[in-house]
């Protein structure tokens, strides 16, 4: 299974809840530039049995964990470059999007499941959510079928944003690879 997300309500701690309740997962992720702090999101990310993996040169091993029946976690709300992604309408403006989702899910079969752990304000704890598994079509060409993956993933995660805009933490520049011909945004 692919676990979507993005940089939504607590996403750290959402790694941290799967492993709690007995669901150890994989996830990818940047390692962080301070060494000190790397290494203590990693003991907290890893602490009940989750495995991080550098996202650089990660495909063999995440194809080995998801064909072997494995979960792994990918933050898919990320500006990428035209090698690595597809143009998809996100919230309006094209946004260049990892095609790495689409491309896993149709090479394994996984089932990509959005989820999220939002702030719920009225009972004042953290709430682990999950959405509807998203059906990735695979009509047998390649190019149309991540394209056309990739911008249904890159929907369900505006979906969520749009019902809880205040928890979307978004410093990166999210619209900076722009199409051919296309001005910057920034």
């Amino acid at each position: 299974m692919i676990l979507l997300t993005g940089h939504i309500g607590a996403w750290e701690l959402s790694v941290f809840a799967h492993s709690i309740y007995g669901h150890p997962m994989s996830f990818l992720a940047r390692p962080v530039d301070n060494p000190l702090v790397e290494r203590l999101a990693e003991n907290y990310r890893t602490r009940y049995g989750n495995h991080g993996i550098d996202k650089k040169n990660s495909v063999r091993q995440v194809l080995k964990i998801l064909k072997a029946g494995g979960v792994v976690g990918i933050l898919a709300d990320l500006n990428t470059t035209r090698e690595e992604g597809v143009f998809c309408d996100f919230f309006g403006v094209q946004a260049c999007t990892t095609a790495g989702v689409a491309t896993l899910a149709l090479r394994t079969e996984a089932v990509v499941l959005p989820g999220y752990l939002i702030w719920d304000n009225q009972a004042g704890i953290h709430r682990l959510h999950f959405e509807k598994p998203v059906e990735t079509i695979a009509t047998g060409n390649q190019r149309e079928d991540v394209l056309t993956n990739t911008a249904r993933y890159a929907k369900v995660l505006e979906s969520i944003i749009r019902r809880h805009p205040d928890q979307w933490l978004w410093i990166h520049r999210r619209w900076r690879t722009r199409p051919v011909g296309q001005p910057e945004l920034y």
